[in-house]
């Protein structure tokens, strides 16, 4: 077991890692951006990243407190499925109506990594290497698509 100081270090050392990893990396508009807050520009509508003691997941989170807005958006992103397939090259999974982990209502279209840890430092190039061409791939398809969505702005 880890204390709160230790997880709280591997954590901030692991995310300073990926950043500093892919910092290098513009933004398919071919801006220099903060790859691990990524501004999607909508209020409530999210790329998170994810990573803990079991496994890593990087997800499109849809988090707007008014449900009926959140299941727009969702129905929206649904609109655009096969095209989000086409820059991932690869299903994801996608819940409408989740808890989050501060048990808030949230829709989630996303791709887990299972059986790594970010607290072992040997599974962080796996980690790293899950995350950063889905992130380039969500970025390639949200300058695309971003438009349709601004009526949620």
């Amino acid at each position: 077991m880890y204390s709160k100081d230790q997880v709280s270090k591997l954590k901030q050392a692991f995310w300073t890692a990926f950043g500093q990893y892919i910092s290098p990396q513009l933004s398919a508009e071919g801006m220099r951006i903060n790859w691990i807050n990524y501004k999607t520009g909508i209020k409530h509508l999210n790329f998170k990243l994810h990573a803990d003691n079991k496994s890593a997941f990087i997800a499109i989170e849809l988090s707007h407190p008014d449900t009926g807005v959140q299941e727009l958006l969702f129905e929206q992103f649904k609109e655009f499925r096969n095209i989000l397939k086409g820059y991932l090259n690869e299903e994801w999974e996608w819940e409408q109506q989740l808890l989050d982990e501060n048990y808030k209502p949230v829709s989630r279209i996303y791709k887990t990594l299972p059986d790594v840890s970010i607290f072992k430092e040997q599974d962080w190039p796996e980690i790293i290497s899950f995350l950063k061409p889905r992130l380039i791939a969500l970025d390639e398809f949200w300058c695309d698509a971003s438009h349709s969505f601004e009526l949620f702005k």
